[in-house]
């Protein structure tokens, strides 16, 4: 604590991925100080991992879209467990952030008339996501660093200084948000290289860390994904909502090793992929659920028309939100149907022309080519699901990103709850990180602007800055490698994509010992250079993370999106009603039901009746709508 630095700003941004960047480009724009933290370097984002668009219903394709088709889709791809108000939000407003996007520098692909090109996603009943090849999460985080640095540049020609208004601190870890008379008042942690700690006075903090996939043995994410957003939050008092969806995207690669868990994209199968088991049959046609069979198409002849007439044609099933193809690979995988591997084949090139694929989908077929000698315009892929995206997450009022019951704490992109429900469409996430990072800047202006500074004690820094030290004080303790190793093995084999209430009791019993034996972890050597210390702080977080999945999912008694029961397997339109909140009381989460905020009448109507039916109590049907 001898060498600690010390900052003051008026907001403290947690995250520097899209939402974290547009949040802090709203907050300064509204002339605020700014502070932007980045765990790893500023720029590697798991934005980049967004490959395929960013859902926005401009009608640049088919003209008969438009935010109401939008909002459907979105709630019916989260089953209707989605917050009503972040679904409504986020399809009114996704056109206006994409076209901002496009004013700040962002060049997206084009149609032949000169629009934004959108392309098919599951899910979507319209060609809607907006893209850059695919590399679309990419160019959103050049475009959205580029507007820092124009920012940045504006403050030091009128002050002299380009850092005093907007500051990035890149490998830097946060491990504690800090409160004082029950409000934030900034947070603590320390530089990745050096182990020095850093204090942070801000009255505003916006958590924007993203998801938790490193939790789980096989995911998409990168290093950084262990749901430090998730259990920071928790530990200052915030709430959790529906910890129990998590989604497995249906096409991670599974073959060759080199490339395992790394993501392919949708738009593979949105520009023609297709899926086959062993057997060579396409098998989706015999998964798709009777909500959808009338929007996707049955037989092969008909699947295959809709790529050239969308409008006469249903949808091919391999375009189902991404819960129900992960299912149905899984399914077949276990039917002995799979590869040698334990996935399946996705195969574009039967379909597209090389030349094509190349302009299309430049960075699967380089990746996949460079990394693993699979090219992707020859030869089908090897997929199945991989941990990518967390539906769960910090419940915040949806106008504001407001963090329920945490003055001064705000909440966007992934580690917020409530927008996406129980499965995020593909394409979603984009839109959604600027929709809501937008509006948690917003929030977190407004805020400031009304309650002032608020100091931090010399307790709170001294009991922060103690337990930075602490895992160098034991010795001959746990590991935290291997703690690590057996939640991942706990989590992918007890609270994976299939569950049981047996395996998850037995999933609830071995996360408390492994946390148990985590209070024990020793670090041997100094801070400098040692991952062995960092890690020590992120399994604490997923920890957190993993016991709020397993509880909730314990108490799910039905199969819907990112969480399947097979004790449960159908859904109940009771359980449709109930949102599961998760809270830390220092010792154990805890979670409890609470109702789900009802659909007012006027976004009520704009479903048919009888698909309604499907998802809500005959009481809810007969209500019509809050209002």
């Amino acid at each position: 604590m001898a060498n600690m630095e010390r900052h003051k700003y008026d907001v403290l941004i947690i995250g520097a991925g899209g939402a974290g960047l547009r949040a802090a480009v709203e907050a300064r724009e509204a002339g605020l100080r700014v502070a932007i933290i980045c765990k790893s370097l500023f720029g590697k984002a798991h934005t980049v991992m967004a490959e395929g668009g960013a859902a926005a219903s401009m009608g640049n394709v088919n003209d008969n879209d438009n935010w109401m088709v939008h909002f459907r889709d979105t709630m019916r791809g989260g089953k209707f467990l989605n917050h009503y108000r972040m679904a409504e939000l986020h399809a009114k407003e996704s056109p206006e952030r994409i076209w901002e996007l496009e004013v700040w520098g962002a060049l997206f692909d084009r149609t032949k008339e000169g629009k934004i090109s959108q392309r098919n996603f599951g899910g979507h009943e319209y060609p809607r996501l907006a893209h850059v090849g695919d590399r679309t999460g990419l160019e959103l985080i050049r475009t959205m660093q580029q507007r820092i640095v124009a920012l940045q540049q504006k403050d030091g020609r009128e002050t002299g200084d380009m850092e005093s208004h907007i500051k990035v601190f890149a490998e830097l870890t946060i491990t504690e948000i800090l409160k004082e008379n029950g409000k934030i008042s900034g947070a603590y942690g320390y530089w990745r290289e050096s182990g020095e700690e850093v204090l942070f006075e801000a009255p505003a903090v916006v958590i924007a860390t993203g998801g938790v996939g490193k939790t789980f043995k096989i995911t998409s994410n990168s290093w950084e994904g262990t749901g430090d957003g998730h259990a920071l939050a928790l530990k200052a008092g915030a709430n959790l909502v529906d910890m129990e969806f998590l989604q497995f995207h249906p096409t991670g690669m599974v073959w060759p090793p080199s490339v395992r868990g790394i993501l392919v994209t949708e738009s593979v199968r949105g520009e023609g992929g297709i899926l086959t088991n062993s057997l060579g049959e396409r098998f989706m046609f015999k998964y798709i659920p009777d909500v959808f069979k009338d929007k996707y198409a049955d037989n092969e002849a008909e699947a295959d028309r809709w790529y050239t007439d969308q409008d006469n044609n249903r949808r091919p099933p391999e375009l189902l939100p991404r819960d129900e193809v992960a299912r149905a690979i899984n399914s077949e995988v276990k039917a002995g149907r799979g590869t040698e591997h334990g996935g399946v084949f996705l195969d574009v090139s039967k379909r597209l022309s090389a030349e094509v694929i190349k302009k299309r989908l430049p960075s699967m077929w380089h990746q996949f080519y460079e990394l693993a000698g699979v090219d992707i315009t020859k030869e089908p892929m090897e997929v199945g699901p991989t941990c990518h995206y967390v539906m769960g997450g910090v419940e915040v009022e949806p106008d504001t990103a407001a963090a329920v019951g945490v003055p001064g704490l705000f909440a966007a992109g992934e580690v917020a709850g409530g927008m996406h429900g129980s499965n995020r469409l593909g394409g979603n996430s984009l839109s959604d990180l600027l929709v809501f990072g937008r509006r948690a800047g917003m929030g977190a202006a407004a805020y400031v602007k009304s309650n002032g500074e608020n100091p931090v004690s010399d307790a709170a820094i001294k009991s922060a800055a103690a337990r930075i030290e602490a895992p160098f004080s034991r010795e001959g303790g746990e590991n935290s490698y291997s703690l690590h190793a057996e939640l991942q093995e706990v989590t992918h084999n007890l609270v994976g994509i299939i569950r049981t209430g047996k395996e998850i009791e037995e999933a609830i019993e071995k996360i408390a010992d492994i946390r148990k034996r985590s209070a024990n972890v020793s670090v041997s050597g100094g801070r400098k250079f040692n991952p062995g210390f960092h890690l020590a702080f992120d399994l604490d977080n997923m920890l957190l993370v993993a016991e709020s999945t397993a509880k909730s999912a314990l108490r799910r008694e039905e199969s819907r999106g990112g969480h399947t029961r097979d004790d449960f397997p159908g859904m109940n339109s009771t359980w449709r009603q109930v949102n599961h909140i998760s809270s830390f009381d220092g010792k154990q989460v805890n979670v409890k039901a609470q109702p789900l905020p009802p659909m007012p009448k006027e976004l009520f109507d704009l479903f048919d009746i009888h698909e309604l039916e499907k998802y809500m109590t005959p009481e809810e049907i007969a209500k019509g709508g809050s209002n």
